[in-house]
């Protein structure tokens, strides 16, 4: 991707998020963003990372008297540009009558992985509970309803990322899964003074004797002795462990097979008996992924399955 384009991805993230373009009447719109004193860094880095591109000021400390909130005050850092033309032509693509709106041709060429860890990192938050991810918010309330949920339409085509509306028109992710994944997705993006928002995935391991469970798999996979096929496809877990350890190999793993699990609901249940040789690497899987057992077993059908069309071809 060319320099133009990395820059038009990440002002993509932040006018999703807390950039603006301002404009006074008879002038020429100007870009801007405010952060909260404790994302000055946040603010520095988004400020290096684009000033090369448009004619910005540096982050200019600001303090502002607010008698709606219990300390009487605010403090923020902001970012301002000069006029340019570049600015001109993104007010024009960005706004209508002075509001914004989400120019959708505009996303489909820039929203990408950076563009969407800038995004998350101006107006994204993390829930979690003893390390374990609850959910995702996006904070698009200022955007119209329809507008979120054509978002969503696109964030899924593009991302394979399937994010709802909560009450408060804003974009959430609740599946564990999906959170991991959405995180391995903007990883090599986020700057280290924002922790609060990368995911600490703790690599939990218990050992396990035989264990009996219920797990549920799709239509297309008829199983006569379930107990006994299940554990054989088990064995491939190592080799599903090796794949997803790198973020590499995850990403194109996840694009390549979890997605047909999340489109086709499994329905057929089979109660079975775990071996517990393999308890470990479930584990290590579901704790690397979010997975649950049935999604695992799926997977490791679907390696069988592309392993045995290879040999065929």
């Amino acid at each position: 991707m060319s320099s133009q384009n990395n820059f038009l991805s990440r002002l993509c993230g932040k006018l999703l998020g807390d950039g603006c373009l301002t404009k006074q009447e008879g002038r020429k719109p100007r870009f801007q963003f405010v952060h909260n004193i404790h994302d000055k860094q946040w603010a520095w880095h988004c400020f290096q990372s684009l000033k090369e591109y448009i004619p910005l000021n540096e982050p200019k400390y600001k303090f502002v008297k607010d008698k709606r909130i219990k300390r009487g005050f605010t403090e923020c850092y902001i970012v301002q540009s000069k006029t340019a033309e570049k600015i001109t032509e993104l007010e024009k693509i960005w706004y209508k009558n002075r509001i914004k709106r989400i120019p959708f041709p505009f996303l489909h060429m820039y929203l990408n992985e950076e563009a969407l860890a800038w995004w998350y990192q101006d107006d994204g938050y993390l829930k979690t509970e003893n390390h374990i991810p609850r959910k995702i918010v996006l904070s698009t309330d200022n955007f119209r309803n329809e507008e979120n949920k054509q978002l969503i339409k696109l964030l899924e085509y593009k991302f394979s990322l399937v994010f709802s509306l909560d009450k408060q028109n804003r974009l959430v992710l609740y599946d564990q899964a999906q959170i991991i994944y959405f995180q391995q997705l903007i990883n090599p993006y986020l700057h280290q003074s924002m922790n609060r928002k990368i995911l600490q995935i703790p690599i939990i391991y218990k050992h396990n004797g035989v264990k009996r469970t219920t797990i549920y798999l799709t239509e297309n996979i008829d199983l006569k002795r379930p107990t006994d096929e299940i554990n054989k496809q088990l064995n491939l877990l190592p080799q599903l462990y090796k794949i997803i350890e790198t973020r590499e190999g995850y990403l194109s793993f996840y694009r390549q097979h979890v997605h047909i699990f999340l489109e086709n609901a499994p329905q057929k249940p089979y109660q079975i008996r775990i071996e517990s040789r393999h308890w470990k690497y479930l584990q290590l899987v579901k704790s690397k992924t979010g997975w649950n057992i049935s999604t695992i077993i799926f997977l490791c059908f679907s390696i069988s399955n592309s392993v045995a069309l290879h040999k065929k071809i």
